[in-house]
């Protein structure tokens, strides 16, 4: 059995105490191929730092076995300005912090794979905006550098809710419960973006899809 390991944040964890919110992690486990199976670790509120600060990248390293995957995804909290434990600058830190988890997965005899941060509902005129635009450029930069994978979720998800359009986009956030909340998804949403990752997957030719 291969296993892939999630850390991430909000947008990534699993609500199973939840009947509406949920995270993409949550859901891979209905795309990935036989024999695979998605053990989701992503926690609400950690950025590259917190998450390895507070010992959950050594959870994983723990656990992870050669053949593994580890797939992080990083981003919304690394670029929270006004909560500084949480803050990493993008070309410095994160890229730093980010190299600890493809390192420490490598050396374990997992394969790493990085997501850049999974875009949130930011329309205007018809245009959906990257609110991340240096994190994926460093995270980008950094797989280059380190030659790992990378899905540029980002750019994938910004391109579904263009095709999806508004109605339907608004569904897979939690901002159509009626609350002020662009960046969580509802479970249909969740779902979708899971789909969405593993046809990337795909795209790069991978068999654990």
């Amino acid at each position: 059995m291969t296993t892939i390991y999630l850390a991430g944040d909000s947008t990534v964890s699993s609500y199973p105490d939840r009947p509406v919110q949920g995270g993409w992690g949550e859901f891979l486990h209905r795309y990935t191929a036989h024999g695979v199976s998605a053990e989701n670790r992503a926690i609400g509120g950690r950025s590259s730092k917190t998450f390895i600060e507070e010992g959950r990248l050594d959870d994983i390293l723990a656990d992870i076995q050669p053949g593994d995957w580890l797939f992080t995804q990083m981003g919304h909290n690394d670029a929270s300005t006004e909560k500084p434990e949480r803050h990493t600058d993008p070309f410095t830190t994160y890229k730093s912090y980010l190299s600890q988890y493809i390192h420490g997965a490598r050396a374990k005899g997992a394969t790493p794979l990085l997501l850049t941060p999974v875009g949130r509902f930011h329309e205007k005129d018809g245009e959906y905006i990257n609110d991340f635009p240096d994190y994926c450029a460093a995270m980008k930069e950094l797989a280059d550098e380190e030659e790992v994978l990378l899905v540029d979720l980002n750019t994938a998800s910004l391109q579904f809710y263009q095709i999806s359009g508004i109605e339907k986009t608004t569904s897979y956030f939690m901002l159509s419960t009626g609350i002020e909340d662009r960046t969580h998804f509802t479970k249909e949403g969740a779902d979708a973006i899971a789909r969405l990752v593993s046809l990337e997957l795909k795209d790069l030719g991978l068999t654990i899809v």
